[in-house]
């Protein structure tokens, strides 16, 4: 009985820390697809890192427990969360980003993480209770793909003010975006918009554009589910090179047809949401 008794206080008191941090965070920006392999995780580093760029306080939480990418792809997966007496402290990406990632805990990251879903479910919950977030504008979520168990509990735990649905223009991610979108919907989450991801890229050669997933299906699925549609992010070569190197593009190479695009989905993204 006093098992119980104990057990259901810290819960009360887990809660309410989690609640603190949220009052602390303006918006709070749920990224998912419904399906992987679209770039979700690159599209959550840049966004990040375009909206830190911007004078903006900036967290940005690694959810996808099984998959976490985003130290690689930031270039801090060498650094740990220190934890102070004021709870556990987030990775500094640079002044304005913060990173919080299962990955800071394992000892060895090539080792896959095997939890079932109440051990997922409690590290997402301490990386809200017990992290000093401190104030945020923002906080990006990089959410594991799919409306399966995960994600739904995930947007259960961290009421975002806001969704963004990433897919590729081929139509198997489409339709999985599609699902992704009335997923959504049902929990009651306002999608900021779709982004469609890998759309094109120039022939470095002859300089031709080469549509390899087709071409504007991300546009036609938000015209047909009355969502916004906040644009299209050309693949590039150098995305990819970026990414394994620890160097978002939208930092390290602004001028890219791909950096110019994030840019311009990041202004129609603030003037949305942002108070």
């Amino acid at each position: 009985m006093m098992a119980t008794h104990n057990r259901e206080q810290e819960r009360k008191e887990e809660e309410k820390r989690v609640a603190e941090t949220l009052a602390k965070i303006k918006n709070r920006l749920l990224i998912f697809s419904g399906k992987g392999g679209v770039g979700k995780s690159t599209v959550s580093a840049n966004l990040a890192s375009a909206l830190a760029s911007k004078g903006l306080k900036v967290g940005l939480l690694d959810v996808d427990i099984h998959g976490p990418n985003l130290a690689k792809m930031l270039g801090v997966e060498d650094k740990k969360m220190d934890v102070t007496p004021e709870g556990i402290k987030a990775v500094e990406v640079n002044e304005n980003l913060k990173l919080v990632s299962i990955s800071f805990l394992l000892q060895d990251p090539s080792l896959p993480v095997i939890w079932r879903g109440p051990m997922k479910m409690k590290a997402i919950q301490q990386f809200l209770g017990d992290v000093n977030w401190g104030k945020l504008d923002w906080l990006i979520i990089d959410s594991p793909p799919g409306t399966g168990d995960e994600p739904l509990s995930i947007a259960q735990l961290i009421p975002a003010t806001g969704a963004i649905v990433v897919t590729t223009p081929q139509e198997v991610s489409l339709m999985d975006s599609r699902k992704a979108v009335i997923f959504a919907h049902r929990l009651n989450l306002k999608v900021t918009g779709i982004i469609e991801n890998m759309s094109g890229m120039v022939c470095p050669h002859c300089g031709k554009r080469i549509d390899l997933f087709k071409e504007g299906g991300g546009e036609k699925a938000a015209f047909e589910l009355g969502v916004p549609f906040l644009g299209k992010i050309p693949l590039e070569p150098q995305i990819v090179t970026s990414g394994d190197e620890g160097k978002p593009f939208i930092r390290y190479q602004p001028d890219s047809e791909a950096s110019k695009a994030l840019m311009e989905i990041v202004k129609i993204i603030i003037k949305t949401q942002y108070p």
